[in-house]
């Protein structure tokens, strides 16, 4: 008697018919949310240092804009996002028609090889680059090429080696996530000066607010000053890291008019929510609390730095907000004993970097939190180590 359908393994339904570029797809991991380690542990204090948060959380002014505009929750959104974009306009000195609008940056970088890429075709990105590079070309039947990285960075020499003639998309980040890496504004000039004309260069700021005010305009390129002359490059960058948004999931991306008009002929309707586009007005209207952001990173990564130091953990210079430690073959055992401390970070093995950990950038409190905690971890593996010599 044939297997029912609730006795047959998880796709063998339809694994002969679904899209084969899908099969092979690894979904994006998401850091552990606060409440499942509170389900699994009964913690009462948890300090989550997984996501790149903000941990001032969003500025005041954006919760007294969605208080005022609660009446409206059944409304459609505006589809066009118009005040938003005309914000945007305003503060970043481009016309609204540059503008994309999306549910998370995200989006508009998978839109982006939706709208350039197909079989075939090839999108080049960098080792331990954002997982959503690989995904997006994946979706599309793309082939991704995978450029292996020097110093945990982009080596921009070898991306340019890497284009053929099917090379259709390049991906970027400036800072680099999850490692936290920069190249500058000569490397970025030198390489911008020869991609040819038809590659489009896709350049992810996620973390602009930070690395801008780490680093001089001589070192740093903001990816703005090159646009007209680059008719084939376009930004992303997002509401999820300084301005405090990440819940309500909205980004934007700048690029020529006729690549604009490409991403909303594929972006689905409404895809940016309400109160997404309202806190993201007002976010752009509250820049004392990026400064303030901003500064309160920088006093934590020397805080975290000198703490990693003083405990001898080698790690990534970082110019984002967040920080990738060196912790050998006891990553996951040093991941397993600080969530037990109600301590949550980020492992790194889906990125290749099994010996990694990512450690958000917190509170003054909860950065002591995590490095009282590796603290405790690190002497309670050494023990056991000791003892089990000794045994």
């Amino acid at each position: 008697m044939p297997n029912s359908p609730k006795s047959q393994p998880f796709n063998a339904l339809f694994c002969d018919v679904v899209q084969p570029q899908i099969l092979d797809i690894h979904p994006y991991v998401p850091g552990k949310p606060v409440s499942e380690l509170q389900r699994e542990l009964g913690l009462t204090y948890i300090s989550k240092l997984a996501s790149n948060e903000n941990p001032l959380g969003a500025s005041p002014a954006v919760s007294e804009a969605i208080n005022r505009e609660l009446t409206q929750i059944a409304r459609y959104p505006d589809g066009g996002a118009f005040m938003l974009k005309e914000t945007l306009a305003s503060a970043l000195q481009v016309d609204s028609a540059q503008l994309a609008i999306g549910n998370g940056s995200n989006e508009l970088l998978e839109l982006v090889a939706r709208v350039f890429a197909g079989q075939g075709d090839e999108i080049i990105y960098s080792q331990y680059g954002f997982a959503v590079y690989a995904i997006s070309a994946q979706m599309v039947g793309a082939k991704g090429v995978e450029v292996p990285a020097v110093d945990w960075g982009h080596d921009l020499t070898a991306m340019l080696a890497a284009i053929t003639e099917n090379t259709k998309l390049i991906y970027l980040a400036n800072p680099n996530n999850p490692t936290g890496t920069l190249f500058n504004r000569k490397q970025w000039e030198a390489f911008m000066h020869q991609v040819p004309d038809r590659v489009v260069v896709v350049l992810d700021e996620a973390y602009f607010e930070y690395a801008h005010a780490q680093h001089s305009g001589a070192t740093y390129p903001d990816g703005l000053m090159y646009l007209e002359q680059y008719p084939n490059l376009v930004i992303s960058r997002t509401f999820s890291k300084a301005y405090g948004l990440a819940s309500l999931r909205i980004g934007y991306l700048i690029g020529c008019r006729e690549i604009v008009q490409y991403i909303n002929q594929v972006r689905a309707p409404f895809n940016v929510n309400h109160y997404a586009q309202v806190a993201a007005v007002a976010a752009i209207n509250d820049q004392e609390f990026i400064e303030k952001s901003v500064l309160l990173n920088q006093q934590g990564m020397r805080q975290m730095t000198l703490g990693l130091e003083a405990l001898a953990v080698s790690f990534i210079p970082s110019s984002g907000n967040f920080i990738c430690l060196h912790l050998g073959d006891k990553a996951l055992e040093v991941n397993a004993k600080l969530l037990a401390e109600g301590v949550i970070v980020r492992p790194l093995a889906n990125y290749g970097l099994c010996e990694f950990l990512r450690v958000s950038i917190g509170t003054q409190v909860e950065n002591q939190h995590f490095l009282d905690a590796l603290k405790q971890v690190m002497q309670v593996i050494l023990n056991e180590e000791s003892s089990h010599h000794v045994k």
